[in-house]
C-alpha cells in the first residue's frame, strides 16, 4: 500500500511538473509571436525575437514550436497583445512585479487583482515597488563553465557590470540595453548559457522566515498559473535554513 501511495504522489508530481513545463513553453512561444510580430522575423535582424528564442532554446523548447510560434506572428490571424506590467505588495510586505501580454485587459486585470487579494498581498498602483528594482539582462552559465575568476574574465571583456557565482552556477548581469551584445560575446567565449533574459533585479529585500515564505509562494505559484502572466519578481530573501525547510 504504501508502495502504491508512493508511485501514485510521484505520477501526481511528474503530471504537476508536465503541466508546468506545457504552461511554460507556451509563454516561451507568446513572448516568440510578439517579438516577431512587433519586428523582423529574422531573429537575426530582431534582437528582442533573438533572446526569446534563445532563452526558449535553453528551456529545452522543441524546434519545431519556435518555428511554429515565428510563422503565427506572420499570419493575418495572429493574436494582438498588450505587454502590461502590475506592482503590489505579497504577504509581509514583500515587493512583487507581474508581466503579463494579454489580449483583454479588463480579464488580467481582474484576474491578477483577486490573486493578490485571495492570497494575502495587494494589488498597487504602477511605480508602487519599481522603484526597488533595477532592470537588468541576465545571463546565467552552470559552475561546469570555470572558476569565478574565468568566468569574471569574460564577463568584463565581454562588457557586463557584474558577476554572481557559487556552487550552483554563475549569473553574469548586464545593462538591459546591452543584453543582445553581451551575451553573444559571452556565448562565444563561454558557449550556450543555460538562460538568457531580462529580469527585474532587487535594490532592496525583505528577510522572511519559513511560514512567510510558503505564503509568498502560494501567491507567486497562483499568479504563475496565470495564462496572460509572463513572468512574476519578487524581493524576498530567505537564509539558507528557511530554503531547506522549504
Amino acid at each position: 500500500m504504501a508502495g502504491h501511495s508512493k508511485w501514485a504522489n510521484i505520477q501526481h508530481r511528474k503530471g504537476r511538473q508536465d503541466a508546468a513545463r506545457s504552461k511554460l513553453f507556451s509563454k516561451l512561444a507568446k513572448e516568440i509571436t510578439v517579438a516577431a510580430k512587433m519586428g523582423d522575423p529574422d531573429p537575426d535582424k530582431n534582437p528582442r525575437l533573438r533572446l526569446a528564442v534563445k532563452e526558449a532554446k535553453s528551456q529545452s523548447v522543441p524546434k519545431d514550436v519556435i518555428e511554429r510560434a515565428i510563422k503565427k506572428s506572420q499570419g493575418g490571424d495572429a493574436e494582438n497583445y498588450d505587454e502590461i506590467r502590475y506592482e503590489g505588495y505579497g504577504p509581509n510586505g514583500v515587493a512583487v512585479i507581474v508581466e503579463a501580454m494579454t489580449d483583454n485587459r479588463n480579464r488580467t486585470a481582474s484576474n491578477v487583482r483577486s490573486t493578490f487579494s485571495k492570497n494575502g498581498g495587494n494589488l498597487g498602483e504602477t511605480g508602487s515597488v519599481g522603484f526597488m528594482f533595477e532592470r537588468k539582462g541576465a545571463v546565467t552559465y552552470p559552475a561546469s563553465v570555470g572558476d569565478a575568476d574565468t568566468v569574471m574574465m569574460a564577463a568584463i571583456e565581454a562588457g557586463a557590470e557584474d558577476v554572481e557565482s557559487s556552487e550552483d552556477g554563475h549569473i553574469i548581469y548586464c545593462a538591459d540595453t546591452d543584453l543582445n551584445e553581451v551575451s553573444t560575446a559571452l556565448e562565444a567565449e563561454l558557449g550556450e548559457s543555460e538562460s538568457t533574459k531580462l529580469i527585474w533585479k532587487p535594490t532592496t529585500t525583505t528577510e522572511l522566515d519559513v511560514e512567510g515564505l510558503r505564503a509568498l509562494m502560494k501567491l507567486v505559484e497562483a499568479l504563475e498559473d496565470d495564462d496572460d502572466v509572463q513572468t512574476v519578481t519578487t524581493n524576498f530573501e530567505a537564509s539558507d535554513e528557511v530554503m531547506a525547510q522549504l
